[in-house]
């Protein structure tokens, strides 16, 4: 009779751990926990160049404006206008095609893009952290560049701003997500040699800054299939509305180059090695 209160105890002593390891789900942190760690994680591995960053990219906007402006000879309103309305273009696609492949390639070659994807978080959060991470970037860099822009050719912008807003992130994450895949298929030396070759492209050969009845043929079909015209019409459209116009063909155009893009960096990030 003395000995059962010591074998009910005992029982209960041993129940407790038991309990204990049936609810470790309990400490699993939230999407939204996970998303905070990574994107002050990756704010913070940036450190001290963020502001540079952001300093040049501003620069970079306000460049385009007035350095291309020295090409032209007695600029006039129009071609002021078209070149300016096109400069927040080329600083999004620089962004997303150019500075972030960079940024995933020496983070492959350092290894912390592999520690990243060790980490118990999905793995897609890691292109959506970089996304919003960006996004924040470019932002400033496309105000002062149309400020430049009204302060030094007097153009008058009408903006529509739903689709300025939807134009804006959509071309973000089109190039962003193309870039992310160039970075995560290609090794990391060839990434960054193609983002630098895209740099070029972007800003040289493709219709942004001038019309594309100045270049051949073959090259303007060439860009009825690329997401880089399709942007700039977006964005043109968003800027200046009482000028530009955008049709449907862009958004389709941009929508299968971003889907295109997530796809092949969604199977990258979740492929077991």
């Amino acid at each position: 009779m003395s000995e059962r209160p010591l074998m009910s105890d005992s029982t209960t002593v041993r129940a407790e751990p038991v309990a204990q390891r049936q609810s470790p789900a309990a400490n699993q942190a939230s999407p939204w926990a996970s998303f905070a760690t990574m994107l002050r994680w990756s704010l913070a591995s940036i450190g001290a160049m963020l502001p540079l960053i952001v300093i040049i990219q501003a620069m970079l906007a306000a460049g385009i404006i007035v350095g291309f402006g020295f090409l032209i000879p007695d600029i006039d309103p129009a071609t002021a206008l078209f070149l300016s309305s096109g400069a927040p273009t080329v600083l999004l696609l620089t962004i997303g095609l150019v500075i972030a492949p960079q940024g995933v390639s020496r983070a492959r070659t350092t290894g912390a893009f592999d520690y990243q994807r060790a980490l118990p978080v999905a793995r897609p959060l890691m292109l959506v952290v970089d996304l919003v991470v960006w996004a924040l970037i470019a932002l400033p860099g496309v105000v002062v560049g149309l400020l430049v822009a009204w302060l030094r050719y007097d153009v008058a912008f009408s903006f529509d701003w739903p689709l300025l807003i939807i134009a804006s992130l959509l071309v973000t994450t089109m190039a962003t997500a193309v870039g992310y895949a160039v970075a995560v298929i290609c090794q990391p030396m060839l990434a960054q040699l193609i983002s630098q070759v895209l740099v070029f492209f972007v800003l040289l050969f493709s219709p942004i800054t001038f019309p594309a009845g100045q270049l051949p043929g073959w090259f303007q079909t060439l860009h009825d299939f690329l997401p880089i015209q399709a942007s700039a019409h977006l964005m043109r459209a968003g800027v200046a509305a009482d000028v530009f116009t955008s049709d449907v063909r862009d958004l389709w155009v941009l929508a299968l180059w971003t889907a295109a893009g997530l796809l092949v960096t969604t199977r990258a990030l979740v492929r077991r090695r």
